[in-house]
């Protein structure tokens, strides 16, 4: 078997560093993108988080029209005479003779998610 020089061995060394190097680089980068604070996992979750708040605000938003239409069939502009008996029967606990009441269930609570 030839001796190696220190030279060819030094030599080498070098040629082997490059590319284990450049194979850490890729390697430690594509962790980080993958799992780092803005990698590919750290989006998914934002993107999740944004969905549901999303559907959240359209929750929000249908329940908050149907209050504003309730709100506005009771300004003095276009009051309607059956919404305020309504009310007024409601906060005042009264019942016609003839009136069938149909008791409702109460309204589910909302999941907190």
């Amino acid at each position: 078997m030839p001796k190696v020089s220190a030279n060819d061995r030094s030599r080498r060394i070098r040629q082997a560093l490059v590319p284990l190097a450049g194979a850490f680089a890729i390697v430690y980068f594509g962790y980080h993108a993958v799992q780092g604070d803005r990698g590919l996992i750290a989006w998914w979750n934002l993107r999740y988080e944004l969905e549901k708040t999303e559907a959240t605000l359209a929750d929000v938003d249908a329940e908050k029209q149907v209050i504003e239409h309730r709100v506005s069939l009771l300004r003095a502009e276009s009051l309607d005479p059956d919404m305020l008996e309504e009310r007024s029967r409601i906060m005042l606990g009264f019942v016609h003779p003839d009136d069938r009441i149909v008791p409702l269930s109460p309204p589910k609570p909302r999941k907190a998610d």
